[in-house]
C-alpha cells in the first residue's frame, strides 16, 4: 500500500500555512544567487592562488600547497557543516561556511602582507568552507523537491556555479590591482574580494533561505508519519521514487526513507541526526553505498587528470591560452550540462546515468591519456571528463538523498563530501608522482581502473533491485 503523498502545491505545509510550492521558488532562488556568488568568490582566488603562494613560499616547489590546503580545508569542514545543518537547519550551516571562508580570505591577505607562508596556509584551508557551502547547497535544493524532480532541482544548483566559474578568473586583474597601494601582493587582492562576496552570498543566505528547506522537509515527514494509520506499513517501505521507476529508499534488506522511524522522531532525536547515525545509514543502505562510490569515484578520476594536463599541455607546446580554453571547455563540461543530467537521472533512474557517467570518464581517460600532443584530443577528453563528473556527481547526490532516512540525511551528505574531498585531495597529490615517474599516459590509466569497482557496484545493485 502506498503511503501518504507530501502536500500538493499550494497547500499548507504541517499547519502552517506555507505554500509549498512558493517555498521551492524560494529557495531554489536564494541557492542559485548563492552558488553564483560562491562560485565567482572561489573561481576568482584560485585562479592566482599558486601565484601567490609561490611568492610567499619562495619556491615552485610549495605553489601546489596553497590549492592543497584548501582542498583539505573543504574535506575537514564537511561534517562539522553538516552536523550544524543536522541541528539547526541549512540556513546556519551554509551561512557559518560561508563566514568561516570569510575569515579564510582575510587571513590569507594578512599572510601575504607579513609574509608568512605557515597563516598563508592556515587561511587557505579556511578559505575551503566555500566549496564545503556550495557542495551543501546541491542538498538544501533536494530537501523539498519531490522525489521524481529530485536530481533536476541539484542539477540547476550545480548548473549555476557556471556563471561565477566563468566569470571569476576573468575579474582575477581586477581584483589584484584593487589592493594597490595597501601593502600587500596584488596575487592577494582576489582573497579580500573572495572575502566581500562570501558576506554578501550568506547575508542573501540569511535573508531568501526561509523557511530552511531542511527543517521544514523534517516538519512535512513528521506530519505524513503522523497521519499515516497503523497498518500502513507498506507506505514507510515505499519511500522516495528513484526516478527510474523503482522502489526508492528500499534497498535489500528493507530500510524505510523519508517516512521511516526517523520520519516520525524528526528533530527532537538528537541521536539520530548524529554523524554516527548517518553512517549507520550508509552501510545499511545498498543504493546508498552506489552512491557514495559514484560521488567519491567521479570527484576523484576528474581532479586526478586535470590537475596534471596544463603540464601535459604545456610539455607539448601549448601556450598560456590554449591551456585556458581547454581548461574552459572543461569547466563547462562540468556545470553547463548538469541540467541535462538531471533530467536523465529522474528520466530513466539515477543507476543509469551513474553508469553514463562512468562510460563518459572512461573515454575521456582514454583520449586525453592517448593526446600525445594532439591538442584538440585533448580538448575532447577534458569536456568529457567534466561531462562524466557532471553525470555522477547529480546523478549521485540524487540517489544518496533517496536511499538513507531523513533524520540521517544532512550527516550522510556531510559525510559524502568528507570522502570525495579527501579521496580527491590524495588522487590530485599523487597524480604529479605517476607523471613524474610514468607519465600522463599512465595516470589517466590509473585513474580508469578507479572506475571499474564502482561500475561493478552499481550494476550489481541494480540488477539485484
Amino acid at each position: 500500500m502506498r503511503g501518504p503523498e507530501p502536500p500538493a502545491a499550494g497547500e499548507p505545509v504541517a499547519g502552517g500555512g506555507i505554500d509549498l510550492r512558493a517555498v521551492r521558488r524560494r529557495v531554489r532562488l536564494a541557492l542559485v544567487l548563492s552558488q553564483i556568488l560562491g562560485g565567482l568568490g572561489v573561481s576568482t582566488a584560485v585562479a592566482l592562488a599558486a601565484v601567490l603562494a609561490e611568492d610567499i613560499g619562495g619556491s615552485e616547489a610549495v605553489a601546489g600547497l596553497a590549492s592543497t590546503s584548501s582542498v583539505i580545508g573543504t574535506a575537514l569542514l564537511s561534517l562539522p557543516c553538516a552536523a550544524l545543518m543536522a541541528r539547526r537547519g541549512r540556513r546556519v550551516g551554509l551561512t557559518s561556511a560561508y563566514a568561516v571562508a570569510a575569515v579564510g580570505g582575510l587571513v590569507v591577505v594578512a599572510g601575504a602582507a607579513l609574509r608568512n607562508f605557515p597563516l598563508l596556509l592556515v587561511g587557505m584551508a579556511a578559505f575551503g568552507a566555500s566549496n564545503t557551502a556550495n557542495l551543501q547547497a546541491r542538498f538544501a535544493a533536494a530537501d523539498l523537491a519531490e522525489p521524481l524532480h529530485r536530481a533536476r532541482a541539484i542539477s540547476t544548483v550545480v548548473w549555476a556555479t557556471t556563471v561565477g566559474a566563468v566569470l571569476g578568473p576573468n575579474i582575477a586583474g581586477p581584483a589584484g590591482r584593487s589592493v594597490a597601494g595597501l601593502g600587500v601582493p596584488e596575487t592577494a587582492g582576489p582573497f579580500l574580494w573572495g572575502t566581500a562576496v562570501f558576506l554578501i552570498a550568506g547575508g542573501l543566505l540569511q535573508v531568501l533561505l526561509r523557511p530552511d528547506p531542511l527543517l521544514t522537509a523534517r516538519a512535512l515527514a513528521r506530519t505524513a508519519a503522523g497521519d499515516r494509520r497503523p497498518d500502513q506499513d507498506g507506505g514507510g517501505r515505499r519511500g522516495d521514487e528513484d526516478g527510474g521507476g523503482r522502489r526508492g529508499d528500499e534497498d535489500d534488506g528493507g530500510r524505510r526513507g523519508d517516512e521511516d522511524d526517523g520520519g516520525r522522531r524528526g528533530d527532537e532525536d538528537g541521536g539520530g541526526r548524529s554523524l554516527r547515525a548517518g553512517l549507520a545509514a550508509v552501510t545499511d543502505s545498498a543504493p546508498a553505498r552506489v552512491a557514495l562510490a559514484a560521488i567519491a569515484g567521479s570527484h576523484t578520476v576528474m581532479v586526478s587528470v586535470m590537475v596534471m594536463t596544463p603540464v601535459d599541455l604545456g610539455g607539448h607546446g601549448a601556450g598560456v591560452e590554449l591551456i585556458g580554453l581547454v581548461l574552459s571547455g572543461h569547466i563547462a563540461g562540468m556545470y553547463a550540462f548538469s541540467p541535462v543530467m538531471g533530467w536523465l537521472a529522474d528520466r530513466i533512474g539515477r543507476f543509469s546515468v551513474i553508469l553514463v557517467g562512468a562510460g563518459l570518464l572512461g573515454c575521456a581517460t582514454a583520449l586525453a591519456g592517448t593526446a600525445d600532443g594532439n591538442h584538440a584530443q585533448s580538448a575532447a577528453g577534458l569536456f568529457l571528463l567534466g561531462l562524466g563528473w557532471s553525470a555522477g556527481l547529480v546523478a549521485g547526490s540524487a540517489l544518496l538523498t533517496d536511499s538513507v532516512p531523513q533524520r540521517a540525511r544532512a550527516a550522510v551528505q556531510g559525510f559524502s563530501d568528507l570522502i570525495m574531498n579527501s579521496a580527491a585531495g590524495v588522487g590530485g597529490a599523487l597524480s604529479g608522482l605517476v607523471v613524474a615517474q610514468a607519465g600522463y599516459g599512465w595516470l589517466n590509466l590509473l585513474a580508469a581502473a578507479l572506475l571499474i569497482p564502482v561500475t561493478v557496484l552499481t550494476v550489481t545493485v541494480a540488477v539485484r533491485r
